[in-house]
């Protein structure tokens, strides 16, 4: 990086190292704030025995752990040090072996438990932009300027177990000039002169001349993060007041207005092409110039160059030069991009950088800020819930994920899930109110309308959905013992296919990002005219998701990839009992570089947060899986709210029939996985088999002896074939609906029963002499219990207009050697799939989905994509 010559130029350096009265330092904290003051106090003669920063983001290192490991010193990088109000033991480990005498936090995001602060003999000092004790808080430089403060400053302070609280060791201040924005007094003040500070106090505290002098009461103040709902100007202030608002809110989260509802202030774009941030309008006269360190002047030097190699025809470039009135164009924004990269250390700028400082003087202001970490958002901070178990350590976000944050619910309200296997708490989760839902709404709302993901060409689309397919395979252990755990699914058909098929789907999905296309119509000329007439396929918008508790991350990954190929941005209600592998993967849709607000996770009820997304005005289309009857109420509440256009896979009673012409073995096979795979908590599941009278009683008996070598147990262990049901009452379901079949007559053949172990275990169950008027021939069980029909030698119609005697269509099946009965059968079945000779069959390419009250709409395959566009149709004459 570009601050590596002077850390070579002091490796080699012979001069004299003042080695009187010098401490062994740890630094915890980031940035270009805190590279300098490492390298300022290593110069000084000081000992950094250990670096605590924060992990490499993309790739990259944060500029202190850079500066750092040139020099040898030690380096670690942790996301955290604690997990609900403990210090990880790990990371305690690591503090203690460098042997500090002192801690130093420049500049740290994270935070850092009191038994670190206070380990060090001398303790820790801090550094905070304000003149404590007024503008206690995360955005001290901001409130400076927007309570109209006329002294900035910063404290060196002992570091306690308050809020910025600590007593002063030493404080510096300065005159806030009326034009100062945040960038202006940082550069100006807080930047330079706050790195002196620091070093002087670890001196002062070296020498034993350290003051702690305490905070008083009296002019203490304390001001939160400002967020974008709180930013909006309030136009019945005086102009003073209007100035110290718009400036100290900055570019974040930015000082922000509507104009007929319409318009939100930005950037601010002058006669001569120059942008500016809005916050910046009042002193876009002025320019605040930044005082350059040493190697930054190498830098500008650099950029100079480069400067002058694409605008060959400017004799000298000067600082008043400017990058498009001298003749750039876009490919030379490209050029000046990739070039500064190479040459400058892998230093990454945007072409939207080069569009808001055209000129040069400009464009090197904004590569400094760049440099020094101004510019950078606010990493992701994830509260997990971490368990050992299946030898690894599962890490599990818990929290309402809205607008790339997350958050607790707003009136903090949580529900437990629970693990099916023994019916212990896995966590407590956020249970969103109707306030999280329209958060969620209006943040997807605005990344569809205003933000980054609206403007972004298919192709970077599909770029983002492949690394978060990517994401997803290299975490696929992790996301199997999450669905495990949370699910109850058996672990290695949770790898195979609630992972691996979501993997698949987002891939396939991906792919059909940059080919979606509307086509040419020719039509009746209006002559002497002529006319074109095309069409243009387009995103509808906003998007709600809700899916079922039977395969969590899968039902997410159909019909979220389709939503998120197609340009929409989605709010996603997973099921009440299984919310966990949905929370991680929002966890990694943002490590993959999905812009926030694009993708919201809203864990809680059906009743609450799922009946507001069906009712809400700004949700354009709703995709639900699940019953028939939820989905008749969300169909009602959608057309009466605003018409959404909807998308409805529900309940089944899937029909099999077994001929006897067919390959026994194979269907003894297939059927029993028909009905038992996952569980029977299987959308498609074979909820009645038809089996032709001449072959009923052998395939009973095979199936039953099949059974009985089934092993039922931990679905983490890798020869279970059998797991627990869901939750609790879907088991008492299970066992009244066998209740049910042997009060009606039918006869139960093999279990029935709960199986006499902790956890939510049913026993794999068999009916036969099941008749077309019973309970268990019309209504879906949804659970392993097998349901047989005996049907006469040579009916094939009989059994037909039997199978089809149902208000359900999801899936269907045949078994049988005969080709041409077949392809009759499957005409004849009024499904929206059916299976011959196979089952459970199902494709990424292949579009499913149900006929009747199984629903409509489809999820997978080039189909899915229609369910998330609109079509447009333009006609020109010319």
């Amino acid at each position: 990086m570009l601050w590596r010559g002077s850390q070579a130029l002091r490796r080699f350096s012979t001069g004299p190292v003042n080695l009187k009265n010098k401490l062994k330092l740890a630094l915890i904290g980031q940035s270009l704030f805190g590279q300098e003051v490492y390298s300022q106090l290593c110069k000084e003669g000081h000992r950094v025995v250990g670096v605590f920063t924060v992990p490499d983001k993309d790739g990259k290192a944060d500029p202190l752990a850079l500066a750092a490991e040139k020099d040898g010193t030690p380096v670690f990088k942790f996301p955290r040090w604690r997990v609900k109000g403990k210090t990880i033991k790990e990371v305690a480990e690591a503090y203690e072996s460098v042997g500090a005498e002192l801690n130093v936090l420049p500049f740290c995001t994270q935070f850092i438990p009191m038994d670190i602060i206070d380990s060090p003999k001398h303790g820790s000092i801090i550094y905070h932009p304000s003149l404590l004790p007024s503008h206690r808080g995360a955005s001290a430089i901001n409130w400076t300027l927007i309570m109209g403060d006329k002294k900035a400053g910063f404290s060196v302070f002992w570091a306690d177990d308050g809020l910025d609280t600590g007593p002063i060791l030493l404080q510096r201040s300065c005159d806030v000039e009326p034009n100062d924005t945040v960038d202006a007094l940082y550069n100006r003040f807080l930047f330079p002169e706050g790195i002196k500070a620091m070093v002087e106090a670890v001196q002062l505290i070296a020498d034993g001349k350290a003051p702690r002098i305490p905070q008083p009461e009296e002019g203490a103040t304390y001001e939160g993060i400002q967020k974008k709902e709180n930013a909006e100007i309030s136009w019945d202030q005086s102009a003073e007041v209007l100035h110290n608002w718009i400036r100290g809110h900055d570019k974040v989260p930015g000082a922000w207005t509507e104009i007929n509802g319409q318009l939100m202030v930005r950037n601010l774009q002058f006669e001569d092409g120059r942008m500016i941030p809005a916050s910046q309008y009042f002193s876009a006269g002025e320019t605040s110039v930044v005082e350059l360190t040493a190697e930054e002047v190498k830098v500008a030097g650099t950029i100079k160059v480069i400067w002058a190699g694409i605008l060959s025809n400017v004799p000298v470039i000067e600082d008043s030069t400017d990058f498009f009135k001298s003749g750039a164009s876009s490919m030379d924004v490209v050029r000046l991009v990739e070039e500064i990269r190479q040459k400058c250390g892998g230093l990454q700028l945007q072409n939207e950088d080069v569009y808001m400082a055209t000129k040069f003087e400009d464009f090197i202001q904004k590569v400094v800020r760049k440099l020094r970490g101004e510019d950078q958002e606010a990493e992701l901070v994830v509260d997990y819930v971490s368990k050992e178990v299946n030898e690894m350590t599962v890490k599990m976000p818990y929290q309402c994920f809205i607008n790339g944050q997350f958050t607790d619910a707003d009136d903090g309200k949580t529900y437990e899930t629970i693990n099916p296997t023994d019916g212990s708490t896995i966590c407590k989760v956020s249970y969103a109110s109707l306030v999280d839902v329209d958060k969620a709404v209006a943040a997807a709302k605005d990344a569809f309308e205003k933000g980054e993901w609206g403007r972004m060409n298919a192709r970077e689309r599909g770029r983002l959905m492949y690394r978060l397919a990517d994401l997803l395979e290299e975490n696929q252990e992790e996301l199997a013992t999450i669905e495990a755990l949370d699910s109850g699914a058996v672990y290695t058909l949770a790898l195979k296919t609630h992972i691996g098929m979501s993997v698949q789907t987002f891939r396939y999905f991906a792919g059909w990002c940059d080919k979606i296309q509307g086509s040419t119509i020719p039509i009746n000329q209006a002559r002497p005219n002529r006319n074109l007439t095309f069409t243009k396929k387009e995103p509808l918008g906003v998007c709600a998701i809700i899916i079922p508790w039977n395969y969590p991350l899968m039902m997410l990954a159909w019909k979220s990839a389709a939503c998120l190929a197609a340009g929409n941005t989605l709010v996603l209600k997973p099921a009440q009992v299984t919310p966990l592998t949905a929370l991680k993967f929002a966890e990694l849709s943002m490590k993959a570089g999905f812009p926030k607000g694009v993708i919201n996770i809203i864990p809680g009820s059906g009743g609450l947060a799922g009946q507001r997304l069906s009712e809400h005005p700004d949700i354009r289309k709703l995709g639900f899986t699940g019953s028939t009857a939820i989905g008749k109420q969300i169909m009602k509440s959608c057309a009466v709210s605003n018409l959404k256009k909807v998308s409805l896979e529900l309940g089944g009673k899937s029909p099999l029939i077994i001929f006897n012409d067919c390959e026994l073995d194979k269907a003894v096979r297939m059927g029993m996985g028909a009905v038992f795979f996952n569980k029977g908590e299987n959308c498609i599941a074979a909820g009645r088999l038809f089996v032709e009278e001449s072959i009923h009683d052998e395939f009973v008996t095979r199936v039953v002896e099949e059974i009985k070598k089934m092993k039922i147990g931990d679905p983490l262990d890798r020869s279970t074939d059998h797991g627990p049901q869901n939750h609790q009452a879907h088991l008492e379901k299970l066992l009244q609906y066998c209740e049910a079949g042997v009060k009606e007559g039918a006869t139960l053949v093999y279990g029935g029963r709960q199986v006499h172990r902790p956890g939510f275990f049913m026993e794999p169950t068999v009916f036969t002499d099941v008749e077309d008027h019973m309970y268990l021939a019309k209504e879906e069980s949804f659970g392993p219990i097998m349901v047989i029909s005996k049907f006469q030698n040579g009916d094939i119609d009989g059994v037909l207009q039997r199978a089809n005697n149902t208000e359900y269509g999801l899936a269907s099946g045949v078994f049988t050697r005969d080709i041409s009965k077949a392809m009759y059968v499957s005409e004849k079945l009024e499904a929206g799939t059916v299976f011959v000779n196979t089952y459970n069959k199902t494709d990424v390419a292949a579009p499913f989905g149900g006929v009747k009250q199984s629903g409509f709409g489809k999820d997978l395959g080039e189909e899915a994509l229609n369910e998330y566009l609109k079509t447009k149709t333009v006609t020109l004459e010319y």
